[in-house]
């Protein structure tokens, strides 16, 4: 454990350097982009990344494996091998630079397509000024949030083709290769590019935006939710959306009218127009593919189109087969199951006026035989969970509730670590919740099974799942709070980031533990966690 509280220490140091924020990523592996660069163009070489080379492992460990039929006549080639004139850029990143390739990872690309709808979110991940003509070295890098801190990531330009063709994404346009080489980083930051089958949208959205995700059931969605989807879209928020599915024979199963099931879209627009004398709302989707689209109601050159206004079916009607479509809102909630957004500022979607929420992030680890003790399944190791206590005094400006007890609003998000990287070993994601305590002048250090014996959660998320992250909006009295969170079984290995937002500012303590010097935490050798204020 003295290893892990030194390694805490220096991430508070580096934090308190303002390192890791999105002004001043980490560098990923200690891979400094400009300093690589300017050794490259001093030597006349272009650069080799040693850290992610350009071989069989960067592919895969088993479907994509080296001995893989998939990954057989893979040859890894530069831009400047594959076409004459290579660009980064061409006319600016569009969603229809987002087309799938080779790689089961429509939830990744679900996710670049609409981060090209906010150019600020954009170039956060993908700097300006990278070129394949001005000062070129093979070098590029990419920026992403990882668990409360933001990296940079450099890749050398080498892509695996197949006959002479991309892999997997890449754009309409056959010379233009931004999108490639920003999955290529996100391989790299996950270790293979087979690390990144199969996912949620929501995964790539917060690493692209260090924000945090809500998602809607749309069966049981809010009377409101065109507005909410309205409001996120105009407030720079990431949407996707997806047909859940009942077995694994109906992954990427394409319905009559087009639909892929188990297959990540992104919501990309919303328009209203006057439909044979009544108004219409409609929502805009794009499929990753970048080719099959949906059939129905106000497809491209449907028989809708020819009861509207001329100039709005101008504007909207494009009848390409690009992936991307308009359909009626209420046919998208009764053909897809999920809408997933992440809010780049979580109160958008419930306030009219944009604050700045607090941001409060726990790091820990469930460790077998000493802090992994599963959920109240299982009473006599719940208890030894991580716990970490919260302290709600001011209510919402705008709360709900009677005035005698006033409401405080908080999103809880609890996010597993590294699981992507550690698929190579066997391993995939645990099935996590956390629940919430009211606590009443309890001083404990560490509440023992007595007290959960005698006390229920006031709140929890809805259920433990084998997700990333679980996350819930929460209205609590004013109080102090108990967050427990846990895996589903005991005896699970795993470390965790569990973030906490508030419209107020909020005390934290973990663990009843007040750690204020490095000597103190490198002393305490039962210590599993840290935490630290954004």
């Amino acid at each position: 454990m003295a290893g892990l509280a030194t390694r805490l220490c220096q991430e508070r140091a580096a934090a308190a350097e303002g390192l890791g924020s999105c002004r001043k990523a980490l560098s990923y592996l200690g891979q400094d982009y400009e300093t690589l660069r300017q050794k490259c163009l001093q030597a006349g070489t272009l650069f080799k990344d040693e850290e992610f080379p350009a071989c069989p492992s960067a592919l895969g460990y088993q479907d994509l494996g080296p001995y893989s039929f998939k990954t057989q006549g893979v040859v890894w080639k530069r831009p400047t091998e594959l076409c004459d004139n290579p660009q980064f850029i061409v006319g600016g990143a569009t969603r229809t630079d987002v087309c799938q390739g080779e790689l089961g990872d429509c939830w990744l690309l679900a996710a670049i397509a609409s981060l090209t709808l906010n150019p600020d979110v954009l170039h956060r991940v993908v700097p300006k000024a990278q070129s394949f003509q001005e000062d070129y070295a093979g070098i590029f890098h990419f920026q992403f949030w990882q668990y409360g801190e933001w990296v940079d990531v450099v890749v050398d330009d080498r892509l695996p083709t197949k006959n002479g063709e991309l892999l997997f994404v890449h754009s309409e346009e056959g010379n233009e290769f931004w999108s490639a080489l920003l999955e290529k980083a996100y391989a790299k930051l996950n270790g293979s590019y087979e690390a990144l089958a199969g996912g949620s949208t929501i995964e790539g959205f917060e690493d692209f935006t260090g924000g945090i995700s809500e998602s809607y059931d749309l069966r049981r969605a809010p009377a409101n939710l065109y507005q909410i989807v309205q409001k996120a879209l105009r407030a720079g928020s990431l949407l996707g959306c997806s047909i859940d599915i009942t077995r694994a024979s109906e992954t990427e199963a394409i319905t009559s009218l087009k639909l892929v099931k188990g297959h990540a879209y992104s919501v990309t627009g919303t328009e209203e127009v006057y439909y044979r004398g009544r108004p219409e709302k409609l929502v805009r989707l794009r499929n990753p593919w970048g080719e099959v689209e949906w059939t129905g109601a106000w497809s491209d050159n449907a028989p809708e189109w020819n009861y509207i206004d001329p100039k709005q079916k101008q504007a909207l009607d494009k009848q390409v087969d690009d992936g991307e479509f308009w359909m009626a809102f209420s046919d998208f909630q009764r053909q897809f199951t999920r809408l997933e957004i992440c809010n780049l500022t979580p109160d958008t979607l419930t306030s009219n006026q944009v604050n700045k929420w607090d941001l409060t992030m726990f790091n820990g680890q469930w460790i077998r035989g000493s802090t992994a003790g599963g959920c109240q399944n299982y009473p006599a190791t719940y208890w030894i969970n991580p716990q970490f206590k919260i302290q709600l005094d001011e209510p919402d400006d705008d709360h709900e509730g009677s005035l005698n007890e006033p409401c405080c609003t908080i999103l809880v998000g609890l996010m597993q670590k590294n699981r992507r990287r550690q698929k190579r070993m066997g391993e995939g994601l645990l099935s996590i919740g956390y629940s919430l305590y009211q606590l009443e002048n309890n001083r404990d250090i560490h509440l023992n099974r007595a007290f959960f014996t005698r006390n229920q959660p006031v709140a929890r998320s809805e259920t433990y799942i084998n997700l990333r992250e679980v996350s819930s909006r929460i209205k609590l009295p004013k109080g102090e709070y108990l967050i427990v969170p846990s895996t589903f079984e005991p005896y699970k290995n795993g470390e965790f980031c569990l973030r906490v937002f508030s419209e107020k500012k909020v005390k934290t303590q973990s663990d009843g533990f007040n750690i204020n010097t490095c000597r103190e935490m490198i002393s305490l050798l039962d210590v599993s966690f840290g935490c630290h204020r954004l």
